[in-house]
């Protein structure tokens, strides 16, 4: 897909204005990044990882696909795929077994963006929980396929800045973060509108 087709849905998207600005200037940083790149002037190690936060319904997963496919039309990921899990997805019941369950789930999203939605549930729960092996294979996985991996995590704003500040791996590999604002009354209105243009009611 071209960059200037994705954009222009990036734009028609109701609502999400701050979410939308910080878009474009990722874009914009990650093409500055490529041109410098290919004229052989020296690069730092650009962070691409996210954390998205906000409520349920506020477009993150919307999102985090449309990241997806834009870091595929810049050439950052080779597919552009996303693949989206919660706890459930990674965490298994028996030790040994957590790390092998994470590991099949970032195999499938290897060359696009693996989205963890509620990560927070990551953070054990008592002594015996998995959810660390999970979140030790995700930081190797991160680090072994910088050049083709990418990860977003989303949940609630508190909930995830504890998640993120609760382990130093994750807090050096994720400085970026998107807050997602509830949508207006107005624009929940002008979604109703356009649902109801796109099926053919009035």
């Amino acid at each position: 897909e071209k960059i200037e087709d994705l954009l222009a849905e990036l734009d028609s998207y109701i609502g999400l204005k701050v979410v939308k600005d910080e878009v474009h200037d990722l874009i914009n940083m990650v093409q500055v990044y490529k041109l410098r790149e290919q004229h052989g002037l020296p690069t730092t190690d650009m962070s691409l990882h996210m954390v998205f936060t906000g409520n349920p319904g506020t477009g993150k997963t919307m999102m985090a696909r449309m990241m997806a496919r834009i870091y595929r039309s810049l050439g950052i990921l080779s597919k552009g795929q996303l693949v989206e899990v919660d706890r459930s997805g990674l965490v298994a019941g028996y030790v040994g077994q957590t790390a092998l369950k994470t590991q099949k789930v970032i195999e499938k999203a290897m060359g696009g963006v693996l989205f963890i939605d509620e990560a927070y549930a990551l953070n054990g729960r008592s002594e015996n929980d998995f959810g660390q092996e999970a979140i030790d294979t995700i930081l190797k996985a991160m680090e072994d396929h910088r050049d083709d991996l990418v990860v977003i995590v989303a949940g609630y704003t508190d909930l995830m800045d504890k998640f993120i500040h609760s382990n130093p791996g994750l807090e050096s590999r994720f400085n970026r973060f998107i807050d997602f604002p509830d949508y207006t009354l107005d624009e929940l209105m002008a979604m109703f509108d356009m649902r109801c243009e796109s099926k053919g009611y009035t």
